[in-house]
């Protein structure tokens, strides 16, 4: 089992990877629309094939209420250590695709960077993974190697906790590797130890039973409108602290510790979150930093609004209902339902009598922690610091990944979180990329984990 030959490999077949993943980039996977489905579906014939094509056995496409779950195996000795790699192949939509400079499922190479949707997030991060294991199993791979690659992540995975309470003997290993965070900076290796949770929500707001003529009704009408951008400016007080009921109580405070060590990141956040958003000045609570905020403190973002005549040109009409798509990103020991009952609360005391509103609960995932001083964590800060000449930075996530609590909960298996997306990858975003020197390190690293986990 040889390390170089799994590097030189990795080098001698780059260019074929690439145009893989171009490939892959080209099945527009959007899971969360009906229209897609059969694109979904070919996604998970893909991931399936390219399992088989570097090695893999046992691969199976299983079904579930929704988009399948791909599995494969790549075996080494019995007595070698198992990983569980955890990847999505479905994407976000490419709206607006008006924004987009090249089609958004059609890859374009622009500088160092690979555009498409799904480039970072997160099929990108994907065939890393497959590669690296690729190259280690063409020189006999030190470690047992299972992948388990969804189509539902964004949409929150919700048939992925069934499925993995119904194989948990499939399942078994010693970590989950998990690339679905990301990096600071090209040269700062990345790797995340905590995750947000999420509360998504959608909030109606309805008035008359009917569009009316805003000057035969106006004044005497309230508008849904207006009542939902009363209801959600009420939901934030003037610097940025969520006004729910009850919303903060089981936030854990930041140790002084964890506060010096996110404090000692090497670069100035203020100025990177400007540089990253183009905000003439960031905004938040004014007691702690940004990247705090950004990471370990739970917030309420309004992501969605809609609400009567939006086309061009005039039209005037009182709408005859609001609709708001709200998100709650959530920190360890906050519970998405008892969340969802704080907002409930909120409405019952703020919404006027004038107006009838209804919420509708979406999706949930608690908030995880990952345990720092498992093998897993200090041999990717190995394979990291082999790879960029300098240890990695340690940081929390803003996202929320609720694969990595559901693998913790049901199979009692920690994660080691990485990824290879840049904050300027425009990940959910119009020319969404994939910086490419950085995505070719990230393959040598992960073949350089492997090795480092088999040392044990």
């Amino acid at each position: 089992m040889s390390e170089k030959a799994a590097l030189d490999f990795l080098n001698a077949n780059h260019e074929r990877f690439l145009e893989e993943l171009k490939e892959f980039l080209r099945i527009p996977s959007v899971s969360t629309t009906e229209e897609h489905k059969a694109d979904v579906q070919a996604a998970a014939e893909w991931v399936a094939a390219n399992l088989r094509k570097i090695g893999a056995k046992n691969v199976q496409i299983f079904p579930t209420k929704r988009h399948p779950v791909v599995y494969g195996e790549i075996a080494a000795a019995k007595s070698a250590p198992t990983v569980l790699v955890y990847g999505h192949y479905d994407v976000q939509p490419p709206d607006p695709e008006e924004k987009w400079e090249t089609p958004p499922f059609e890859p374009s190479i622009r500088g160092e960077r690979l555009y498409a949707r799904g480039a970072s997030d997160m099929k990108g991060q994907v065939m890393a993974s497959l590669k690296a294991a690729e190259a280690v199993a063409n020189s006999g791979s030190p470690v047992n190697i299972k992948f388990i690659i969804e189509g539902e992540e964004e949409i929150g995975s919700p048939d992925l906790a069934p499925f993995i309470a119904e194989h948990k003997e499939l399942l078994v290993a010693d970590v989950c590797l998990n690339p679905d965070a990301g990096m600071l900076a090209p040269d700062l290796p990345t790797i995340t130890y905590g995750l947000r949770g999420l509360a998504y929500f959608e909030l109606y707001v309805y008035g008359p039973t009917h569009d009316l003529h805003s000057g035969v009704y106006g004044g005497v009408v309230h508008n849904p409108a207006q009542a939902i951008a009363e209801l959600i400016a009420g939901m934030h007080d003037k610097d940025g602290r969520i006004t729910l009921p009850g919303f903060y109580d089981k936030v854990l405070p930041l140790s002084e510790e964890e506060r010096a060590a996110l404090a000692d990141l090497p670069f100035d956040p203020e100025k990177f979150y400007l540089e990253q958003t183009g905000v003439p000045k960031l905004w938040g609570e004014p007691e702690y930093t940004p990247i705090e905020r950004t990471g370990a403190r739970p917030t309420l973002e309004i992501n969605g609004l809609y609400s009567g005549y939006i086309g061009k040109g005039a039209k005037t009409v009182i709408p005859s209902y609001a609709m708001a798509k709200i998100s709650c990103r959530l920190v360890p020991k906050q519970d998405p339902a008892e969340v969802a009952e704080q907002l409930r609360a909120y409405l019952e005391a703020n919404a006027p009598d004038t107006i009838r509103w209804e919420l509708k609960v979406m999706d949930g995932a608690p908030a995880s922690i990952v345990n720092l001083d498992q093998p897993a964590v200090k041999a990717l800060a190995k394979a990291m610091e082999q790879t960029w000449g300098r240890g990695p930075v340690y940081r929390r996530e803003g996202g929320s990944i609720p694969v990595v609590g559901q693998m913790q909960e049901i199979l009692g298996l920690e994660s080691v979180l990485t990824g290879f997306g840049l904050p300027d990858s425009l990940i959910h975003a119009p020319n969404e990329n994939l910086h490419l020197p950085t995505w070719r390190k990230g393959m040598e690293a992960l073949v350089r984990f492997f090795y480092r986990f088999a040392e044990g």
